[in-house]
């Protein structure tokens, strides 16, 4: 008995010396952890019970020694509230009482003793170097940051947030086939820059024709005047765009409108920012016991940190992120960026990333399938642009793969020739069975504007100049044009396109902000442009036969030509992409009338169709006049 008592003796003395070495050394000793169960209910992030006076608060953090709640709840002590670990070790979690379910908490999570990150699953979240120039037109009573109490971006949490009413419930979405989609960026769409002030130009894009809009990111992202396509927070909107309700109530007055909306969605990569990419990071690049990363990038493609969409954890949240969306929002799409870019699969060099890559195409079918499994008719984008047989796979299950048609159409509308076919645009082309899983463009954010290189690098013969020449660079807008929208399958538009925006891409940097012209609107050849825009959009849309499986074409040269047929009708758009007068000679198919959607009708003695084209003329021709 005497010698058990002296073991603990020692052992007593051995531990108050080591807490003594560790105070003296100015450490503290590592808390002891409680282990519990996550309690039922609980989730990620903050679950609400009690009427809204209690919270159970969770992080998922694996390999983590202590973590702790803090915020202005307990006045930011890193010691009053330590949570209790899973005995699996992978969820930290603690309950939160005496709340107040109408106001709004600020909080953190201390991990480690020595790391304040805010949570992952939050819905709103404060940063103290980019709020102050949010303006109060755009997010009214935003809270003010805890300055003094803690530092770096903090969550917001509150149990009764003012809950917004749908009015449009019974919203049917465009087939795919016929969306024509508006690739938009609100930061440089309306000097307001906030969802109130694009929903006043709804009437402007329901004029256009458009039936659905593309948001790039509107999710938090680092900075505010961005792109976007640097993630940081995935549940929470954008405060320099506006507020929660207002976002959701841009949507639904799209779908009062008869308007999809489709959101730019960004889970390849993530920024620093990120709680996530916090946790488990070495100063340079993330550590190898990440549940989420990768410790370098897998692709030459990647910006931030990379996903490792093979790993349990990055499936499990990559799927909330787009419940959470698909749910809370009733978002009718995504489109996701850099889809290519979910793989593991090592590569240095574009030509070994677009390999056929099996491993990819699992990852792709199963999101695929767990988003259909929640909204069977929900988009599925995918801005992909691997091997031709990789897209076919994903086509086939489904999913709408991102067409780049900018720089064959561009060399057209230049009038330069030898590079001008546009034929990619043909679902056929790459192996797929439906002109619906083909989103073809020949604008995007990423790409130059057509305009652009049509008045700075421009063909022209004699008095016809394509180069310096605005209004002869609109008309070959026009023309291109209508061949685009002629071409079976959804079709998207970038963002003033219709107005032909001539602002160089690169103009204050690439991703910078760049002028918004809505004066453009008011010059009668930019005008007309966009009447002829509405002009295709609706022709598009009302007539079936511009999704025919039933084509030809001829895309080489200066004369060009889409031919379609459905039952007894058939329509032929031509045009002369040359600088100079062409003689078009094609097989119509047909004898008689043809009535020209665009101009006057012909009568052909026969099949042949023989007509000189002057520069940049166009026809759509049909046996049966179209609506």
């Amino acid at each position: 008995m005497k010698k058990i008592i002296y073991l603990l003796l020692l052992v007593t003395a051995f531990n108050t010396a080591c807490k003594k070495a560790l105070t003296d050394a100015g450490l503290e000793p590592t808390p002891l952890t409680q282990t519990a169960t996550l309690p039922a209910g609980a989730k990620d992030g903050v679950v609400f019970i009690n009427n809204g006076t209690s919270a159970i608060v969770s992080l998922y953090a694996p390999n983590k020694k202590s973590v702790s709640l803090i915020g202005e709840f307990n006045d930011w002590s890193t010691t009053a509230l330590p949570m209790k670990n899973t005995p699996d070790g992978n969820y930290w979690w603690i309950q939160v009482d005496n709340l107040n379910p109408t106001t709004e908490y600020a909080y953190q999570f201390y991990v480690d003793g020595n790391l304040k990150v805010a949570d992952p699953y939050c819905e709103k979240v404060l940063d103290p170097d980019n709020d102050k120039y949010i303006t109060a037109a755009t997010y009214p009573n935003l809270k003010v940051y805890p300055t003094g109490k803690t530092t770096g971006i903090v969550s917001v949490m509150q149990a009764n947030q003012p809950l917004y009413t749908w009015k449009n419930a019974s919203f049917t979405r465009p087939a795919k086939d016929n969306l024509v989609i508006y690739e938009l960026l609100i930061r440089d769409f309306t000097a307001g820059h906030n969802y109130a002030s694009t929903l006043a130009k709804l009437d402007y894009l329901t004029g256009l024709g458009i039936n659905a809009i593309e948001l790039m990111p509107v999710n938090e992202f680092e900075g505010n005047l961005s792109w976007g396509y640097n993630p940081s927070f995935y549940f929470a909107p954008d405060k320099y765009y506006g507020t929660k309700a207002a976002l959701q109530n841009f949507i639904d007055e799209c779908h009062g409108r008869g308007i999809a909306v489709i959101m730019d969605m960004v889970l390849n990569h993530s920024f620093g920012q990120s709680p996530m990419v916090q946790l488990y990071f070495d100063g340079s690049k993330p550590t190898a016991n990440s549940p989420w990363f990768n410790v370098d990038a897998k692709h030459p493609f990647n910006v931030g940190y990379d996903f490792n969409h093979e790993s349990l954890a990055t499936k499990k949240f990559s799927k909330d992120v787009m419940k959470f969306w698909m749910q809370q929002y009733k978002i009718d799409g995504f489109r996701f960026d850099l889809s290519k870019g979910f793989t593991q699969k090592a590569s240095t060099s574009d030509a070994q990333f677009r390999l056929y890559d099996a491993g990819r195409i699992a990852i792709w079918k199963d999101y695929n399938g767990y988003i259909k499994s929640l909204d069977p008719s929900f988009y599925v984008i995918l801005e992909h642009f691997a091997e031709e047989s990789e897209e076919k796979v994903l086509a086939d299950d489904g999913m709408m793969l991102w067409n780049n048609m900018n720089y064959n159409m561009n060399e057209a509308t230049m009038g330069w020739l030898d590079n001008s076919d546009f034929q990619w645009g043909f679902y056929a082309n790459h192996g797929f069975t439906k002109s619906e899983n083909l989103v073809g463009y020949a604008e995007s954010h990423d790409e130059e504007r057509l305009n652009f290189k049509n008045i700075s690098y421009g063909n022209g013969s004699g008095n016809y100049m394509i180069k310096g020449n605005l209004a002869t660079s609109l008309k070959r807008e026009e023309l291109a044009a209508a061949f685009l929208f002629s071409i079976p399958g959804p079709k998207m538009i970038w963002q003033f396109g219709e107005l032909g925006y001539d602002i160089n891409i690169d103009f204050n940097g690439r991703t910078g902000e760049k002028p918004i012209k809505w004066d453009y609107y008011a010059d009668p050849d930019r005008k007309a442009l966009y009447d002829a825009y509405a002009r295709f959009i609706r022709l598009k849309k009302n007539n079936s036969i511009f999704n025919s499986a039933n084509s030809a074409y001829s895309l080489t040269g200066g004369i060009k030509y889409i031919r379609l047929t459905e039952g007894a009708n058939t329509v032929v758009v031509v045009g002369n992409f040359d600088v100079v007068s062409q003689t078009a000679n094609i097989d119509f198919g047909s004898s008689g009338v043809w009535v020209d959607a665009v101009g006057s009708s012909i009568n052909l003695a026969s099949n042949s169709y023989n007509r000189t084209l002057s520069p940049g003329e166009y026809h759509i021709y049909s046996k049966t006049a179209l609506k």
